[in-house]
């Protein structure tokens, strides 16, 4: 048996989203959110459910934060809710709202947990959307006006923000492919929503660096791309697939502005990114880190028939229970990529996990193939560190089996499962298995 170990201070937690956990969505003033309405709409969700109790999170909050201290973990990737806060997405704040966020937040400190907040994690509150949402520009500035609110209100006590969760899914599930709130499908409306997500970011930054205090990022949904064979057509079309996924989403961000094939693209349809003067400057206000989210990999081949000039090959390996490859070497690869591709940054894993539907047989839920997935994936992470990547934590998806968005609660990724009629909790043996990653700063290699 082997270890291999990860630096001195590495951060171990886990991640929720608010939406996903807290219930109590029309409790205490909360305003609707985008997804409130979603789900709402026949056929949206797969299994009919909304997520008005959810994990019930927003009464049972400190119970799990009890569960997350037996853990042992350090830190907690949460979500605000901004519709709870700011029920209209502007104006007169809620406090209830932020009372609630108040309370868990301190409740996480008296356990010597460090919070790390993300203000976006997908529920735009309904009356922006009722206005254009994310494809009015107005938006970038409301989304700054309720971060400055919430940096005054937690700043105190929360010294790492993420801007967004995953801006590529809000605009192309979201509005792209629509079987994501709020459901829309139109090219033109997803280019100003990919750049008002990233003017967003920037202008929270600003809000940021106004008060003087905290570090702050933005986080992605990342997709190791491997070619799928030698050949230069491969290696091509893996370098356009980085394009239209990563280096869009990440190239901004970093100075490098929209990727050329990328504006090429949107341009031939007619859908053309609607940058002002300024405002690539506004989005790429240095940050302190880059959040990284990743599940899998994808090969690619070429495809000079789709717009795009290329497609995701035949999976060779086995498929996860949300069809995800199971791809161990994801993690390790991708970061070292990154971390390349954009001169060391400081990174941490905001999201990393495995669906794994297992259920409970006498109390004791057997995981096993999450747990030898995560193992694979943290082991290919520490070999990244060992060759350069600068990576300071790692926050497992996700704390608690949760309402998977689209499809209710038929996928489980969390490793504390969470029985949704009674609301019981029960740690699985992936738990365990992350508690002792976390106990001993290593993970057996094997």
């Amino acid at each position: 048996m082997s270890w291999v170990s990860f630096p001195d201070g590495f951060e171990w937690g886990a991640a929720t989203a608010a939406y996903q956990i807290e219930g109590g969505a029309l409790e205490d003033g909360k305003g609707l959110s985008i997804w409130d309405v979603f789900c709402r709409q026949p056929g949206r969700i797969v299994t009919g459910e909304n997520a008005d109790v959810a994990c019930d999170h927003y009464h049972r909050y400190r119970d799990d934060v009890a569960l997350m201290a037996e853990l042992g973990l350090q830190t907690y990737r949460l979500s605000l809710s901004w519709p709870r806060i700011l029920p209209r997405g502007r104006g007169t704040p809620n406090e209830a709202g932020l009372d609630f966020y108040d309370r868990l937040i301190d409740a996480l400190l008296e356990r010597q947990i460090r919070p790390c907040v993300t203000l976006y994690h997908w529920d735009l509150p309904q009356s922006l959307q009722d206005l254009g949402g994310w494809a009015l520009r107005d938006t970038a500035g409301w989304f700054a006006e309720y971060a400055k609110l919430v940096f005054e209100r937690l700043g105190d006590r929360v010294s790492r923000w993420i801007t967004h969760n995953e801006p590529i899914v809000t605009a192309m599930m979201g509005h792209r492919v629509g079987v994501l709130a709020p459901g829309i499908r139109d090219l033109g409306i997803t280019a100003r929503v990919v750049h008002h997500l990233h003017l967003s970011h920037g202008l929270a930054v600003m809000a940021l660096r106004a008060t003087g205090r905290g570090q702050i990022g933005i986080t992605n949904a990342n997709t190791s791309y491997e070619p799928a064979d030698g050949g230069e057509e491969s290696l091509q079309a893996a370098e356009l697939a980085r394009d239209f996924d990563t280096r869009l989403f990440h190239g901004p961000v970093f100075g490098r502005g929209y990727p050329a094939s990328v504006v090429r693209y949107y341009e031939s349809k007619n859908a053309p990114f609607p940058v002002e003067d300024g405002d690539l400057d506004v989005i790429s206000e240095p940050t302190d880190f880059l959040g990284v989210n990743l599940y899998s990999r994808s090969r690619i081949e070429a495809d000079p028939a789709r717009g795009v000039g290329y497609r995701a090959a035949e999976p060779t390996l086995p498929l996860t229970d949300m069809g995800y490859k199971a791809a161990p070497h994801a993690l390790g690869d991708f970061v070292t990529w990154v971390s390349e591709e954009y001169e060391r940054p400081v990174i941490y894993v905001t999201e990393n996990g495995v669906c794994d539907n297992t259920g409970p047989v006498d109390g004791v839920v057997e995981d096993t193939a999450r747990r030898e997935l995560l193992r694979g994936f943290l082991v290919g992470l520490a070999r990244a560190v060992e060759i350069g990547a600068d990576v300071r934590g790692y926050y497992v998806w996700s704390l608690l089996d949760n309402f998977e968005w689209a499809l209710g609660t038929s996928r489980r990724f969390g490793i504390i499962y969470t029985d949704f009629e009674t609301q019981k909790r029960i740690p699985k043996v992936s738990a365990e298995f992350y508690s002792e990653v976390i106990r001993r700063n290593a993970v057996e290699s094997k």
